[in-house]
């Protein structure tokens, strides 16, 4: 008996390991950080020459100041029974939080079955599956409608030149899988905050702290009250953090301080309070505690919360029952982080997050990825693809 192409593609997959830890050792030794676009930029050109082996087509959205966003096509000539055709969407980054030359000191390793180096998990692994489940579906067919791989640069800083070819990939998307790092206990993500990152810029006027002290106007003193009342905006019980994470300012020592800055991290979760949030930390910023200080704001970057629609919800169940095949058990996990899956889930499109392969401590030194989860995980995927039409998506 003839196998299916689902029974063919797992029996590839099996066999692939060897090769997907080649190509993520070769990611991840390549310098990648969101600001680096010559490097995030180089690791697409590894995506596009292994897509092209498999005969993949791709086409290139040129970024300006960061990584260029890469999109693939594998069966675009088919459209699920009795609709138009909606794309399928494997969705990952490429860029990483690290300066440039950290691969060059903590190189790819494998040591008791997990691997080491800067974006490991966060997430090279989940690109190097994305990249293999669109090989496996060109060779052996079986999806049920066209799918795209949307491989982007700059996700680590808020996408703010992939967040427009992200939200128009949404708009015409039939689910979206975006292959973040699987959580330790194995579980995927089903809801996200959202994430505001500001600046706000202080001036005021310098004067000698000695000779002429009364005189100066101190920016510093207006930012130390300003990220005490902006602080003050913190509700736990509704999921609301503010943290002034870096500040900068002053002339010297003995000088009353002319200018300051501080940047601000806001997390909520429910949508409607972004933007009552975001207003009082307008009337802060535009309030002078100390008298003569001026201050301007300006957002750097943002994402919007994951909220689980009811396709969504059905998206999920699938995915359990296909990782249940696969021998995982896996549930639904709530992120105070951000990812681009809020993008896609505000546009409409069923989103699932964190289906990549298992790993943890991003974002530090000890980042690691559990080698033997690789497998599973993209099985999975292929099992839960194969079945969207059976599960009425």
């Amino acid at each position: 008996m003839a196998q299916s192409p689902l029974d063919q593609i797992n029996a590839w997959l099996a066999e692939q390991k060897p090769a997907m830890l080649a190509a993520l050792e070769r990611m991840v030794n390549t310098d990648g950080g969101s600001y680096d676009k010559a490097g995030v930029d180089a690791t697409g050109e590894q995506v596009k020459e292994f897509l092209a082996s498999h005969g993949i087509p791709t086409e290139v959205v040129k970024g300006e100041k960061h990584g260029d966003c890469i999109r693939a096509f594998v069966n675009t000539d088919v459209a699920p029974a009795g609709n138009a055709p909606r794309n399928i969407v494997l969705m990952g980054h490429r860029d990483t939080v690290f300066p440039k030359g950290e691969p060059e000191r903590r190189p790819f390793r494998i040591e008791n079955g997990r691997a080491y180096g800067p974006g490991v998990c966060d997430m090279k692994a989940g690109i190097v599956m994305n990249m293999f489940m669109l090989a496996a579906f060109q060779k052996f067919g079986g999806a049920p409608g066209p799918m795209v791989g949307l491989f982007t640069g700059d996700e680590e800083i808020g996408s703010p030149e992939g967040r427009a070819v992200i939200e128009a990939e949404a708009r015409g998307a039939r689910v979206v899988f975006n292959s973040e790092p699987g959580r330790l206990t194995g579980n995927v993500v089903t809801g996200r905050k959202g994430g505001v990152f500001s600046v706000f810029e202080i001036t005021g006027k310098a004067a000698h702290s000695g000779g002429n002290f009364e005189a100066g106007i101190s920016a510093i003193g207006e930012l130390a009250a300003k990220i005490t009342a902006i602080h003050a905006l913190t509700d736990l019980k509704r999921g609301i953090t503010l943290n002034v994470g870096l500040v900068s300012g002053g002339q010297s020592v003995n000088t009353v301080a002319p200018w300051a800055k501080g940047e601000i991290d806001l997390r909520y979760v429910h949508p409607e309070d972004r933007d009552e949030i975001m207003g009082k930390i307008h009337e802060i910023v535009a309030k002078s505690f100390v008298p003569g200080t001026k201050a301007t704001l300006a957002i750097k970057g943002e994402f919007l919360p994951l909220t689980q629609s009811p396709a969504a919800a059905k998206l999920f169940t699938l995915y359990q029952g296909a990782a249940a095949e696969s021998g995982l058990t896996v549930k639904g996990e709530f992120s105070g982080g951000c990812a681009d899956s809020g993008f896609t889930a505000a546009q409409g499109a069923p989103t699932i997050c964190s289906v990549g392969p298992v790993g943890g401590l991003a974002h530090s030194p000890e980042e690691y990825l559990e080698v033997e989860s690789f497998v599973p995980r993209a099985q999975a995927m292929a099992r839960a693809i194969v079945g969207l039409e059976s599960a009425g998506l």
